[in-house]
């Protein structure tokens, strides 16, 4: 059965935190800093993934601040069976890792908060009450990390920004009808260059020759009327 949630004297609900990190000065300092907190209560603290496991089991907290590198089971598969036995208790990575592959990995396996260890104190705070309160929270570093990521693997919304300024600038001159001599004079580039530009376009628009580049312009309205 789940725990009931401990009232403050001001009848708030306290957060009951758990701490898992394997260093022992790691785990000290964070009950130092969530506990000076008159809304937050640490009721209990493991080294390792699999006390982690067993002590979310055994304490039912509302947040579980949790280390991804951890001794034996490791902090992404405890996150994992900490929300299959306790689908109410929210997770709060706490961790040096600041890689997309950590962070997405951490958020697959239900961790509702990313923190990085060499950020101040009072932004686990920030980051233990928002998720505490049904909240994501990411620090503005992992949002970045992710938004770059997101960002490199989405497909572009039309062929043509695939294309870089100059390879879009020498498609102009080509569906103009330039050829490859006066598009280098007109840019200040070779006509070997300038056919290498054009062999580039032509292979990220997914054409074969001058006709299909052609087409493809009179398509998307880039060829003159």
């Amino acid at each position: 059965m789940r725990r009931g949630i401990v009232n403050s004297p001001a009848n708030l609900p306290v957060i009951r935190i758990l701490i898992a990190d394997d260093h022992g000065i790691v785990r000290d300092g964070l009950t130092l800093i969530l506990e000076g907190e008159p809304r937050m209560k640490v009721v209990g603290a493991a080294a390792t993934g699999d006390e982690a496991v067993r002590l979310a089991k055994q304490l039912e907290p509302e947040i579980v601040v949790m280390d991804l590198v951890m001794p034996g089971l490791g902090g992404v598969d405890a996150i994992a069976r900490i929300i299959d036995l306790l689908p109410y208790t929210r997770i709060v990575v706490l961790s040096v890792c600041r890689s997309s592959e950590h962070v997405f990995r951490a958020l697959r396996a239900g961790a509702r908060g990313y923190v990085l260890k060499d950020a101040a104190g009072t932004e686990l705070v920030r980051a233990v009450t928002a998720v505490a309160n049904g909240h994501r929270y990411l620090s503005s570093e992992i949002t970045t990390v992710v938004i770059e990521d997101l960002m490199s693997y989405s497909s572009p919304r039309s062929p043509l920004e695939r294309l870089s300024r100059r390879e879009r600038e020498v498609l102009h001159l080509t569906v103009g009808g330039s050829s490859s001599a006066e598009i280098g004079e007109s840019l200040s580039l070779s006509r070997r260059t300038v056919d290498t530009y054009r062999s580039r376009v032509m292979q990220k628009l997914g054409v074969e020759n001058l006709t299909g580049l052609i087409h493809f312009a009179v398509e998307h309205a880039l060829a003159p009327g």
